[in-house]
C-alpha cells in the first residue's frame, strides 16, 4: 500500500474557494477511483491543508494522476493556490 501526504500551499483569503474545489475533488476520488482507499483533507489550527491519501499500490497511484478528474481540477485551482504543493510519498509498514 502507498500513502501520499501533499501539503498544500493555500493563497491568503482563498480558503473557502480552495475547499469548495477540493472537496469536490476528494469526492470524485473515491466515486472513480477504485484503487483508492483513503483522500482526506486536513486542515491544522494554522490554517495549513494536507491532503492524506491512501492507494492500494503503484499502478492505483498512477491512475491518480491520469485521471480525467484530477486532470480537470487544475483549471478550478487556478488562483487559489500560492505555490505548488510538497509531495511525500511513503511505503505503508502495517
Amino acid at each position: 500500500m502507498i500513502a501520499v501526504i501533499a501539503k498544500l500551499n493555500v493563497a491568503k483569503g482563498k480558503e473557502a474557494e480552495f475547499e469548495e474545489v477540493m472537496l469536490s475533488l476528494a469526492t470524485q476520488v473515491r466515486a472513480k477511483e477504485p484503487g483508492n482507499d483513503l483522500y482526506t483533507l486536513c486542515k491544522d489550527d494554522d490554517g495549513n491543508y494536507v491532503v492524506m491519501e491512501l492507494y492500494k499500490d503503484d499502478e492505483a497511484l498512477a491512475a491518480h494522476g491520469q485521471s480525467e478528474h484530477f486532470k480537470a481540477s487544475g483549471a478550478a485551482f487556478r488562483g487559489l493556490m500560492a505555490g505548488a504543493p510538497e509531495i511525500t510519498r511513503m511505503e505503508v509498514v502495517g
